[in-house]
């Protein structure tokens, strides 16, 4: 896993709990690289899965949710790291249906070695698109509130509906429907656990 996805979440985990909270999260894991991360660099996934599970622990929030907020959390690092892909698309329904065959190319060239998730698109309408996700680190979540928070950025509703396709959730199918009146606020959007 890309250094920069370490290095953001502990960000995160500082702004949102505080320091110590990151110190205790990184002591009790017991990492291999010590919790020192850069931005560039590439780490075993095992390392954020333990990070997670200890934060968990800690502030009593269940994981699915933490990895939910750093989804809604890291949308800005996309934006502001790479804010022309935005303008490439017309709406979010086009660039989500691109994730595939366009979005996670220019993703490997910019992070070689980037391990990521596979999105196959079943169906897409005007109005509708059918995304099927295969992952063994089962974030779904995550890529939940990436797809949320792309139809804010285009000022757009939605409704977005999963469901596990496994128990563990490395594969799920997302169903996400558009309403094409303008976004105004997040309770526009439906969210499923």
């Amino acid at each position: 896993m890309k250094g920069i996805v370490f290095t953001e979440f502990l960000d995160m985990v500082e702004e949102k709990f505080g320091l110590e909270v990151v110190d205790h999260i990184i002591e009790a894991a017991n990492l291999k690289s010590g919790g020192v991360y850069t931005s560039v660099g590439t780490y075993d996934f095992l390392e954020m899965q333990s990070l997670l599970i200890n934060l968990s622990e800690r502030t009593n929030i269940s994981l699915d949710d933490l990895i939910y907020n750093y989804g809604l959390y890291f949308f800005k690092v996309l934006t502001d790291h790479h804010p022309a892909i935005f303008s490439l698309y017309k709406d979010p329904l086009e660039m989500l249906a691109s994730i595939e065959s366009h979005i996670h190319v220019q993703v490997r060239k910019l992070y070689p070695g980037a391990e990521l998730p596979t999105f196959k698109i079943v169906k897409k309408e005007d109005k509708f698109l059918e995304i099927l996700y295969f992952s063994e680190r089962a974030m779904y979540m995550f890529a939940k509130a990436l797809m949320e928070k792309t139809f804010e950025h285009y000022h757009e509703s939605a409704t977005i509906e999963l469901e596990k396709i496994t128990d563990d959730g490395t594969q799920v199918r997302f169903l996400i429907s558009t309403k094409n009146d303008c976004y105004t606020t997040n309770r526009h959007i439906k969210k499923s656990a």
